[in-house]
Parts: C-alpha cells; sequence; structure tokens
C-alpha cells in the first residue's frame, strides 16, 4: 500500500523534485500508519488480494455477465408484457468469511430481478421477481469463487 501511494502521489503531482519525493514519502507513510492504526489495515491483506487478483478478476467478468444477461431476460419480460411471478428465497451460502457473505449479498441485490432482503452471517433471504431467477443460489458461481478467494 506504501508504494501504491508514494507512485500515486509522484503521478499526481506530474513531476519528481527532492521536495515532492521527501513529501511524497512523508504523506505515504503518514496514510499508511493512519489505516494500519485506526482502520486496522495489514500488510497481509495486500498480499492475499494480490495473490487472489485472477479470482477477484473472474468474480467481477462473471458478475457483470451477470448483470448483463439479467438486464436483457428483464427487458424482454416488459416487452413480452409478462407479469412476474415473485417469490422470496431463502438460502444458507456455507461461505465463513463475512465480507465474502456482504459481497455476495451485494451482487444478488446488484444482479437484475433479484433484491438481497436479509443477510445474516451466511443465511440469505433473497426476492426473486421469477422462481427461475432464485433457483441454484446455494450452489452459484458466485459462491464456488468467493470459497476460492482466501
Amino acid at each position: 500500500m506504501w508504494l501504491f501511494l508514494f507512485v500515486l502521489w509522484i503521478i499526481l503531482n506530474g513531476r519528481i523534485t527532492l521536495e515532492l519525493v521527501i513529501f511524497g514519502i512523508l504523506i505515504a507513510t503518514a496514510v499508511t500508519l493512519f489505516t494500519d492504526r485506526v482502520i486496522g489495515y495489514r500488510m497481509s491483506t495486500d498480499v492475499s488480494i494480490l495473490r487472489n487478483l485472477p479470482l477477484i478478476f473472474m468474480y467481477v467478468v462473471y458478475l457483470i455477465w451477470q448483470i448483463i444477461l439479467s438486464a436483457l431476460t428483464l427487458a424482454g419480460m416488459v416487452f413480452r408484457a409478462e407479469d412476474p411471478d415473485p417469490v422470496i428465497v431463502e438460502f444458507h451460502s456455507g461461505l465463513m468469511n463475512e465480507s465474502s457473505n456482504v459481497l455476495l449479498a451485494n451482487s444478488i441485490t446488484l444482479t437484475p430481478g433479484t433484491i438481497t432482503v436479509f443477510q445474516e452471517g451466511d443465511r440469505f433471504v433473497i426476492h426473486c421477481l421469477k422462481p427461475e431467477f432464485g433457483e441454484g443460489l446455494e450452489d452459484s458461481t458466485f459462491i464456488r469463487l468467493l470459497k476460492k478467494i482466501k
């Protein structure tokens, strides 16, 4: 994180002088110490993110793909004047990490046609506009990718 902040400082200033380098070192150090003490950020988090970068990229690409597919499905429903058949689906994700469960809940809500109504631990309550939108949520690709991310 320190290196990223320092390089960002240099890039945003657009030039390299001794004064900017010294201020960059001081500011990057201060921000890194602040995040370490106040927010609880650790260097191991950077290493974990870098190690999981390919999986994170796959997750984001899959999420975007699902958003597009769901949007097209909903647009088709609107053009065909289909009535929605809303259902409430409850399932357990099996994810032990709270941040993974929150990410899953937000991903479900971002996908058109589904809204996370309730999430506590690995228990989810999802509102779906059609019953097929809620099928297989407990064993979705989202969950499989999140289980691989450490």
